[in-house]
């Protein structure tokens, strides 16, 4: 199954993130947390793919088990600007081989040593080869603060106009904290006619480590209000991953009541994570879950 066919329905959707394990000896036990959120019959589930090949000869593998296995669509993703064109071949050849029919082309982190490869400089050159290789589902990243390196809002978003115009059939944003910051940048996208489908991702901060980490990779604004949550909770882990989840909880019930009716959530391999999210929305989403 396609993501766009997924998105083009009228009910509200949820969808999951999982990266893949750094080494073999880990793989059991990231598929059991992979497969414990997949239980919760999100609308796909991503599969990350890692800077500098860390985690990405495991992507395939598990993207392909976990659709195999529980059924879930799965949005495989396949970063370039540390690959060679033959690794980008033989990524999409084996995406292929396990029944993998959605891709989300990236760029790519640069990693800390700088070192990068020379055949790819930007993800619409990714897209593009993907749509002329024919059969994947092609998805895109953006950035509704603008990207860390690029200077100008204006720049970044005609950039991702280039994306889309190059085969990009919808668009995940990057985790944001103020929802009022996606809807200006929505507003933006269709003023320079972009149409197609943005999905809002939100990442369930649960502990004041992970928030430091991702605003310093990211640059992503954190409102007072959130910076007060992890003041007083940030030392109590349990209360740290309650008041994460409510927020993040409070965000997607603030977008389901502006009438965006997909969203992603980067759950970060935390199928209690997950299951604490769907908890808080089973009323709104007319479902229950059991305990993972």
């Amino acid at each position: 199954m396609k993501i766009t066919d997924s998105i083009r329905s009228r009910q509200v959707t949820i969808s999951f993130e999982v990266f893949p394990p750094k080494t073999t000896e880990k793989y059991e036990s990231v598929y059991e947390a992979a497969k414990k959120i997949a239980a919760l019959s999100p609308s796909y589930i991503s599969v990350t793919y890692g800077a500098g090949g860390g985690r990405s000869r495991f992507t395939a593998a598990l993207a392909g088990q976990l659709q195999k296995e529980t059924g879930i669509p799965v949005l495989a993703h396949l970063s370039c600007v540390t690959s060679t064109r033959k690794t980008v071949r033989e990524t999409i050849a084996a995406y292929r081989e396990e029944g993998i029919a959605n891709i989300l082309a990236l760029r790519g982190d640069i990693p800390e040593d700088g070192q990068v490869e020379s055949d790819y400089r930007y993800a619409s050159e990714l897209v593009a080869e993907l749509h002329e290789e024919g059969g994947f589902c092609i998805g895109g990243a953006c950035y509704p603060e603008g990207h860390i390196e690029c200077a100008h809002k204006a720049d970044d978003i005609r950039h991702l106009k280039e994306k889309v115009d190059a085969g990009c059939e919808f668009l995940t944003t990057q985790m944001f904290f103020d929802n009022n910051i996606f809807y200006n940048f929505l507003y933006r996208v269709r003023d320079i006619g972009i149409e197609v489908p943005v999905i809002p991702g939100i990442m369930p901060v649960t502990t004041a480590r992970q928030l430091s980490r991702s605003v310093t990779m990211s640059g992503t604004n954190v409102p007072e209000r959130f910076r007060a949550i992890v003041d007083r909770f940030g030392d109590d882990a349990e209360s740290m991953k309650q008041a994460g989840i409510v927020y993040a909880s409070e965000q997607i019930v603030d977008l389901i009541a502006n009438n965006v009716r997909h969203i992603h959530v980067y759950s970060m391999n935390k199928p209690d994570v997950a299951e604490g999210i769907l908890r808080n929305l089973s009323g709104i989403l007319g479902r229950t879950y059991d305990p993972c």
